[in-house]
């Protein structure tokens, strides 16, 4: 004998004694309309914690390395050695300009170049962080000096300075208004023939 769940079970089956067969073709649609229920319910769990974990919780903050590249014209004054010190004063207000500028500036990376008689060539490069900027802020411990620099910029024993900047040179004459010896000739005032 079967149990009486067995002929309930059997008589709700998909067969001819289905109490609810008007529902089997809205079934689609009722599990679409679950399913955005269910995206709804979500939803509107998750944005609300979100902006409050981003209220509460600052953003990272990202460090990066400020890059600065200078160029320097070389006076007549100039010997190298001079020329490397007014490098090293650009580039340590350069890094001080960066560090101060901007507080998210973990690290500086400056490129002092020079210019002499057309020739450009990098003479140092200071590379530091904020820290160590802070203990010691000293551009020669912290600087790399290019070994080439002195001879692409045409300085030392072999390289002679251009004669036309070693000769001092006067200025030009001033350029005065000369008496020209053309006649000049009287206007004439009187009135035009009138013709008929």
């Amino acid at each position: 004998m079967r149990s009486f769940c067995h002929q309930s079970l059997s008589r709700f089956s998909l067969g001819k004694g289905n109490p609810f067969p008007r529902f089997i073709p809205l079934m689609p649609t009722i599990a679409q309309k679950i399913r955005i229920g269910y995206a709804l319910v979500l939803l509107s769990v998750a944005v609300p914690l979100w902006l409050v974990t981003e209220a509460i919780a600052p953003p990272i903050v990202q460090a990066y390395t400020a890059r600065t590249d200078l160029l320097i014209d070389r006076l007549p004054e100039d010997n190298y050695e001079s020329l490397l010190r007014r490098a090293e004063a650009a580039a340590r207000a350069a890094a001080q300009r960066s560090f101060d500028a901007d507080i998210l500036v973990s690290d500086v990376s400056v490129v002092v170049c020079v210019q002499n008689y057309g020739a450009i060539a990098p003479v140092l490069e200071l590379a530091v962080s904020r820290q160590q900027w802070r203990t010691r802020p000293d551009p020669q411990r912290w600087a790399k000096y290019f070994k080439s620099a002195r001879s692409l910029l045409f300085f030392g024993d072999n390289f002679k300075t251009p004669i036309a900047t070693q000769a001092t040179t006067t200025p030009p004459p001033a350029l005065e208004p000369q008496p020209t010896n053309v006649p000049q000739t009287k206007p004439d005032l009187s009135p035009p023939p009138q013709r008929r």
